[in-house]
């Protein structure tokens, strides 16, 4: 719910205040780009001011649902609201909320949650709140009888005093928080097609890193639909960041998936893995990316306990970021469904048909590279060069 005449959306951001203020400005440098972008990108109107440590987005009330939603998608965003302005004088404040009162509250229970920057103001925070909330009280008491409920009220009435302005909104709405995309180095991203694997692409950018996404096509044992959808998948993650380019590398691993399903049996999914690692290694070093990013959780299938882990990392030089090691099948989904990729993941990966029928969960290197083909490595980095570039 938005204040009548809402014209503002009052963005917030967390980690970017514990940074010094030089890198503080770069990064809120980042968000605006990231902010215009997404307005830019959904046909939304708007404008996004730059104000140390609440940037703006000025809309009119016809778009403001939408600039909220826009913004609360944004890297480094801890939440939003919808706002009306007025000055910093107390009197106006209380005059708008008692408009906002008349036209939003009709009935259940309410409360006043005041802040203000400025500490030399000649009122409290508390001043504010409880004075706000007489205002409300009396505002609707000829129509019902209020209540002030200051734990879990229906209805919340957010008060924010700047140094210049007041800004009044009914809703706060969370955002992925993290840091603005492009704060971090570039990853490669394996993606499988999966439900982990995006979530995980999405963790990274989350925390500021840029995704360059990776598909291995498997060949026969990728399924049906396996890589279109890979690439929906993709095409979802590149809605949060439309100012960045999302394309996906299509590395053909359908001739190495056969060459392991015929002459491996103990260890095949390991040696996958390692196939994977090293094809990304290349790759990052063509496209300057500084690291790999996967969907793999401890324990969550047999190629994924802490020994097999440590067995399959050892195929590349780089760092192997796993944003998931220690969530929870029923969080990850929850989160797949919540930044909307859960629909387009919900086949059976291809390297599920890969798997043998006895697996390897306490897995040696020495004892890995005698069963493996002696040239895996050696293939990952020839089909690596050969992959192809596509559009999601």
């Amino acid at each position: 719910m938005h204040p009548p005449g809402a014209d503002t959306v009052l963005i917030r951001h967390g980690d970017l205040n514990t940074k010094s203020n030089r890198v503080k400005r770069q990064m809120e440098g980042l968000l605006i780009e990231n902010l215009e972008a997404l307005l830019e990108d959904r046909s939304i109107p708007g404008e996004v001011e730059r104000r140390w440590n609440r940037p703006l987005i000025h809309t009119d009330e016809d778009a403001i649902a939408e600039a909220t939603a826009a913004a609360a998608d944004a890297f480094g965003v801890v939440s939003v609201s919808p706002c009306v302005t007025t000055s910093i004088e107390k009197a106006q404040i209380l005059e708008a909320l008692e408009s906002m009162a008349r036209e939003c509250y009709d009935g259940g229970t309410f409360a006043v949650d005041a802040r203000r920057a400025d500490k030399t103001l000649p009122y409290t925070s508390e001043d504010l709140a409880r004075e706000g909330g007489t205002t409300i009280w009396e505002a609707v008491e000829d129509e019902f009888e209020p209540e002030v409920d200051l734990d879990d009220p229906d209805l919340t009435f957010g008060i924010e005093v700047r140094e210049d302005i007041s800004f009044l909104s009914l809703e706060t709405v969370t955002g992925p928080g993290g840091l603005p995309l492009g704060a971090q180095e570039p990853v490669i991203a394996l993606i499988s097609g999966g439900i982990d694997s995006p979530v995980a692409a999405y963790e990274m950018m989350r925390r500021g890193s840029p995704i360059i996404p990776v598909y291995v096509d498997l060949g026969a044992y990728g399924g049906i639909d396996h890589e279109a959808r890979a690439m929906e998948t993709v095409q979802t993650l590149s809605q949060y960041a439309p100012n960045f380019d999302m394309p996906v590398y299509k590395v053909p691993g359908g001739e190495l998936v056969d060459l392991l399903v015929t002459e491996m049996e103990q260890g095949r999914m390991l040696s996958l893995r390692r196939f994977f690692y090293r094809t990304a290694e290349v790759l990052a070093g063509r496209v300057d990316a500084h690291g790999i990013v996967t969907g793999e959780a401890v324990g969550q299938k047999s190629s994924q306990t802490m020994q097999n882990l440590a067995v399959t990392s050892r195929a590349t030089r780089l760092p192997i970021h796993r944003p998931l090691l220690t969530r929870d099948k029923q969080e990850i989904v929850a989160q797949a469904r919540e930044i909307d990729t859960y629909t387009q993941s919900t086949i059976n990966a291809g390297c599920n048909r890969v798997a043998p029928d006895q697996v390897e969960t306490n897995a040696r290197l020495k004892q890995l590279l005698e069963y493996e083909p002696d040239d895996l490595l050696e293939r990952a980095e020839a089909v690596a060069s050969d992959a192809e570039l596509v559009e999601p």
